[in-house]
């Protein structure tokens, strides 16, 4: 963490300049290394290369992946890239002895004998810019992230989650030693192996409640799982039962049945008769920050000095659950920066999306303009109404300078904040908000202005138009910093 804070109105120090760009290793073989190193730096403006070395989602490690919708970028190969997935570097054998998924190098053919790692670190290094490792959990088979068809990795399956009903789940649990100690061994090998200048992570599972309200079947109840949380003191069969109670009344809800106290009150009466189902939440919440914790450490013990940092859900500040259940000043514990997800022109199709989610169940008495009215006071949102919501996206000068503000004051100076900036983030509904140099320009200006400490464009150049990135070469000018 650096000491720069960025007052209202005041110029940033070039000297601290954090301008990083998500890019998946396809780039590099598409366009060379050299090229796409002489666009970031000399044309964008960037410095810090956050790369995508392991992944199944195409939105991490393949080309666009809503180039039906949004067309081809203006540049790179503009055709669909059969992407398996895996590892674009070459995992260390030595790490993964304890662990099921020790053979997971990407058989992409155009990976064939390339590292990306050793491919774009020393070339990187040479220009004085930076290379961070950026990773996302869920790692497979995340609907909207342009997922591989198939994941080869022999007995995966076994280690995923199992719900209330007992059928495995579509993720791998967290809490099955094998996956876990992969995810760790992993992290070390790149962290003892490459040269690297620092290490993003994004979690991004849903919890036990969440995915009730979503009108889903909640987990995990894997055998690894119950055991954790018998070892916690949990008791695993009343909180199974409790959530039974909930996912009952939830299917009910989103069915359409009627409640004499309406869908709010009714939910909040099944919750308080179960409170087992908020010992699982806690359980399952603790849980999954665990992990986050952990490769914090690893890392941090690996290379003290290498910095380590979250990229935070935009769900995190969508949600009112999840905004009450991760707050900035405990994520300083564990992360030397956050990176706020605030992608504004999709931000009103990922808003519509996530108050739909509510309206399907805990909502459904209310029509959409009064639900959004009512959590946009709450969240302290102040953006176009319900019907243009979508097609106007979020104001960059009130959404990301509003967000980051708020992540300032949660972090109280313990921490950086490097907003996410979309450009050209993927797009599933034809009316959503299309991206411009304008918008991509008053993010940044907003950031600065905000006092945020840096930015990461988002979520992958691979789909980035360079005409939008031109916008961000602007703001970087006016601001001292290209």
């Amino acid at each position: 963490m650096t000491d720069m804070h960025n007052t209202e109105g005041s110029r940033p120090d070039p000297a601290k300049k954090f301008v990083g760009v998500q890019i998946s290793p396809i780039s590099f073989v598409d366009e060379g290394v050299d090229a796409v190193l002489d666009t970031l730096q000399d044309r964008v403006g960037a410095n810090v290369l956050m790369l995508g070395t392991v992944s199944w989602l195409g939105l991490k490690s393949g080309r666009s992946i809503s180039h039906e919708l949004d067309g081809w970028p203006d540049h790179g190969v503009p055709e669909p890239y059969q992407m398996r997935g895996g590892a674009y570097f070459d995992p260390d054998p030595r790490y993964y002895r304890d662990t099921f998924m020790a053979d997971y190098r990407s058989r992409d053919p155009e990976f064939t004998g390339k590292d990306v790692l050793k491919m774009v670190i020393p070339a990187a290094h040479a220009r004085g810019m930076k290379v961070y490792v950026e990773l996302m959990e869920p790692f497979f088979k995340y609907a909207g992230h342009g997922s591989a068809a198939a994941v080869e990795i022999p007995t995966l399956p076994q280690a995923m989650e199992v719900d209330l009903f007992g059928r495995l789940g579509g993720e791998p649990s967290t809490s099955n030693p094998g996956y876990r100690t992969w995810i760790h061994s992993m992290i070390e090998d790149q962290v003892r192996n490459h040269d690297l200048d620092g290490f993003m992570w994004c979690n991004e599972r849903n919890s036990p409640l969440d995915t009730l309200i979503q009108g889903g079947c909640p987990g995990d109840f894997s055998a690894p799982a119950r055991a954790e949380a018998e070892s916690r003191g949990v008791n695993v069969e009343a909180c199974r039962q409790a959530l039974l109670r909930l996912y009952d009344f939830c299917q009910e809800a989103a069915a359409g049945k009627s409640f004499a106290d309406g869908n709010l009150i009714a939910f909040l009466r099944v919750l308080l008769e179960n409170p087992e189902a908020l010992i699982w939440e806690k359980f399952w919440l603790e849980r999954n920050k665990d992990l986050d914790r952990e490769l914090y450490g690893l890392v941090k013990w690996c290379k003290p000095t290498l910095p380590f940092g979250l990229n935070i859900w935009n769900r995190n500040h969508f949600n009112i659950l999840r905004r009450a259940q991760w707050p900035w000043a405990e994520q300083t514990r564990y992360a030397d920066f956050v990176k706020p997800i605030t992608y504004q022109h999709q931000a009103g199709e990922v808003w519509a999306k996530e108050l739909g989610f509510f309206r399907k169940t805990v909502l459904r008495d209310f029509a959409p303009a009064e639900a959004q009215a009512a959590l946009f006071h709450i969240l302290g949102f102040d953006e176009a109404p319900w019907d243009a919501i979508v097609s106007a996206g979020m104001d960059p000068d009130t959404y990301v300078y509003g967000q980051c503000a708020d992540a300032l004051r949660g972090v109280e100076g313990k921490a950086d904040v490097y907003m996410g900036i979309g450009v050209d983030a993927p797009r599933s509904r034809p009316d959503t908000a299309k991206m411009t140099a304008d918008i991509a320009y008053r993010s940044v200006m907003a950031t600065y202005r905000a006092g945020g400490h840096g930015v990461v464009l988002s979520p992958n150049y691979s789909s980035m138009r360079l005409t939008h990135l031109d916008g961000v070469a602007r703001a970087l000018t006016e601001l001292g910093l290209k």
